[in-house]
């Protein structure tokens, strides 16, 4: 029978579909659990469990999880069990330690909000992740990094276990021809600009969670520079709000740079807004993996300026394919925007590196291929040590047998 996967996720686990899919092309069964809708799922054909977590501080909510996890595991008997994101990656090892092992296998999708924020808070909870993640890791088998930086950090504080490698976009890589399919098949950009009132506007576009993590403030001063500049200028953010509690950025903050700053909520027309714009601003302060957000942006074709964090540095080469700024300049991020609206040549140059490189790196077929790799490797050593465990009790029991 073929090796059965568990992939384990957040609400965002949907967007790694096109990822599960390919695996069972290639052979394996594939199960998916996570804190997301559903129906994504059902649509594409794939057996879903829903796994509930509080994505913010909250050992109550963990522990639930993890006993969740745990019965998850136990229901689904999957050979291998992948986890992504922060706190999946964290809870499935705990959970596995209950069930029957199934080879664990973590995706650090960045550092996120604790080892990223410098807040009281983010500072006083980093001994306990660092403690919880090297539990974790002594019942991981393979820990997949998406950034060397990433993997240093995690060896440096003993968090990594055995087996770490670094696979770019390890997070499910980029479908580049499904995303381009979908490009073609998306909104005519006038209607979608009629539709927002943009008019024929230069349009920033930036698709993110709305927090201060992600640099959302900043990106609001720069607007603010820009539009002294440039009045013609819109900014259009993409991405959800409510959803993000304490760390989100409150509406009456966008409000004040209304009316050439527009907050979209979630759309599930990405690719066709992204069509519609003119430059792709992102001004994350987090510790990235690959964002998932840049590789988009480049297959649509978008001159990007993006602040010069870990994971972003693996797509944009500053003055290369884009712009990388520090991150909290909105000078500095004004600034470059400017550049890229104002020399259409440099720009046009720009993305089309950007879409070259990320077509070749980080694609949803490489990605595949090293994960293929990767399970055989672990499922060989998990089939070698069952193997060996059955002869061992064996033996035990002809030695009893012989004593009595």
């Amino acid at each position: 029978m073929s090796p059965h996967l568990l992939y384990v996720g957040g609400e965002d686990h949907h967007l790694r579909i096109p990822f599960m899919l390919s695996m069972r092309d290639c052979g394996f069964r594939v199960t998916a659990a996570g804190s997301g809708d559903s129906s994504p799922f059902s649509r594409a054909g794939l057996a879903f469990r829903s796994f509930h977590f509080d994505r913010f501080v909250s050992p109550f909510s963990d522990w639930t999880a993890v006993k969740t996890l745990s019965t998850i595991l136990r229901d689904v008997c999957p050979d291998l069990a992948q986890g992504y994101d922060t706190k999946p990656c964290l809870f499935l090892p705990l959970a596995a330690r209950a069930a029957d092992h199934p080879a664990i296998v973590r995706t650090i999708c960045g550092r996120g909000w604790v080892f990223s924020s410098r807040s009281p808070l983010a500072l006083a909870a980093r001994p306990v992740y660092r403690a919880t993640y090297r539990a974790a890791a002594r019942s991981t088998n393979a820990t997949v990094f998406e950034t060397n930086e990433d993997c240093h950090f995690f060896e440096r504080h003993g968090m990594t276990g055995k087996n770490g490698l670094v696979i770019p976009a390890g997070g499910g890589g980029i479908d580049v021809e499904g995303f381009r399919r979908a490009l073609a098949a998306s909104s005519p950009a006038e209607q979608l600009r009629g539709e927002l009132g943009l008019g024929t506007s230069p349009v920033v576009i930036t698709v993110a969670r709305m927090t201060r993590g992600k640099g959302i403030p900043t990106l609001l001063k720069a607007a603010a520079l820009v539009h002294r500049a440039r009045p013609d200028v819109r900014f259009l953010l993409v991405g959800p709000r409510e959803s993000e509690g304490p760390l989100a950025v409150t509406q009456a903050e966008i409000d004040r740079h209304a009316p050439y700053v527009m907050a979209t909520g979630p759309r599930p027309d990405v690719p066709a807004l992204l069509k519609l714009a003119d430059v792709f601003a992102f001004p994350t302060e987090h510790r990235e993996g690959v964002p998932r957000a840049l590789l988009e942006a480049a297959l649509a074709g978008l001159p990007i300026v993006s602040t010069s964090m870990p994971g972003c540095c693996e797509v944009i080469r500053d003055g290369w394919n884009g712009f990388l700024v520090p991150p909290r300049s909105p000078d500095r991020l004004a600034a470059r925007t400017i550049d890229l609206l104002r020399d259409r040549n440099t720009a046009e140059t720009m993305a089309d590196r950007a879409e070259e490189l990320v077509a070749q790196s980080f694609s949803l077929r490489m990605i595949v291929a090293r994960h293929v790799a990767l399970y055989g490797e672990l499922l060989a050593r998990t089939s070698r040590a069952s193997a060996a465990g059955l002869a061992s009790t064996q033996l035990s029991h002809e030695d009893a047998s012989h004593r009595g």
